[in-house]
């Protein structure tokens, strides 16, 4: 399997990205014969059929589930002096992956004119969406007007700036608002169920616009009108929004969460409205994500 790094933001280490369920995505999105077959064969059957998703998702909503935490924390190193509520309060497997965590753990940036990263994530940036190059967006392939699906409402964003957020399994799976703003009722365009591992988009570079997901459209005073996309991917049951629509919204405040599994958020502006903080982009124009916590700034606004 294709070794993936990434950049911790804290450290500015590159650091080995370890992979939950490496061996199933090897499987569907590598390039040796039998991935092939796979690939041909039973892809299409689990991304498009969400009945295994959620019946997968359903299985980490049990008691026997819990099982299932301990190691998980062990194998993949996860801080639990972050968490809200101590692990023995978890229930089942799904609640640790949905966990709280303290609100001192992500201080927020307050200053009104920074935007600040909206989830635990690796990050992949790019100041302008009409020269996007990278491991997963090439050519046609990725399209805004099919992501959005508004033509309209692409052309707006068509020079603009796009931020991908890759939330691991390992990371906390809660998201936020990334500035003040009016934010809209969300609008859900139903999808496939793909993967969202770089190694699965390198393969299918059009999986971003065609997962299921929701898109809210944001209205900031700092900012201008942007959009927010939470993108669902294979194994999450449920892209849940717990805000309340057609109100003002501050930020750092929770917009939602996702259940069980890989996801994704992508963050679209308008051009001329905020530039992007160096490190981030200087870590995509490498290739590399980079590991940023909630609350973290994402860049400052142009207004």
């Amino acid at each position: 399997m294709k070794t993936l790094w990434y950049i911790d933001r804290l450290t500015g280490e590159e650091k080995q990205e370890k992979v939950y369920g490496d061996f199933f995505i090897q499987l569907f999105y590598g390039s040796n014969p039998l991935s092939r077959l796979f690939s041909s064969l039973l892809l299409p059957l689990i991304t498009r059929c969400p009945v295994l998703s959620k019946f997968y998702g359903m299985l980490q909503k049990t008691r026997l589930s819990r099982r299932k935490i301990a190691p998980f924390i062990t194998r993949f190193s996860v801080d639990t002096s972050d968490f809200q509520d101590p692990v023995s309060s978890f229930a089942t497997f799904n609640d640790f992956f949905i966990r709280r965590l303290k609100a001192a753990s992500r201080p927020i940036n307050t200053d009104p004119h920074v935007a600040i990263l909206p989830a635990d994530a690796r990050y992949f940036v790019f100041p302008h969406i009409g020269n996007a190059e990278g491991f997963f967006v090439k050519g046609k392939k990725f399209s805004l007007a099919t992501l959005i699906q508004d033509t309209l409402l692409a052309d707006q964003f068509a020079h603009g700036v796009m931020v991908v957020a890759r939330l691991a399994p390992v990371d906390y799976h809660r998201f936020h608002f990334p500035c003040d703003g009016f934010a809209h009722a969300p609008r859900h365009i139903p999808g496939l169920l793909h993967s969202v591992n770089p190694l699965a988009l390198i393969k299918h570079a059009e999986i971003l616009s065609q997962n299921r997901r929701m898109i809210t459209q944001i209205d900031s005073p700092q900012f201008g009108s942007f959009l927010s996309i939470e993108v669902g991917a294979v194994c999450v049951g449920t892209i849940h929004q717990t805000f309340t629509p057609n109100r003002m919204q501050y930020k750092g405040a929770e917009k939602g969460y996702f259940s069980f599994g890989g996801s994704c958020l992508i963050l679209l502006f308008k051009p001329d409205t905020i530039k992007l903080d160096t490190d981030l982009v200087a870590a995509s124009s490498r290739g590399l994500e980079m590991l940023g916590k909630m609350g973290q700034s994402l860049g400052i606004a142009l207004k």
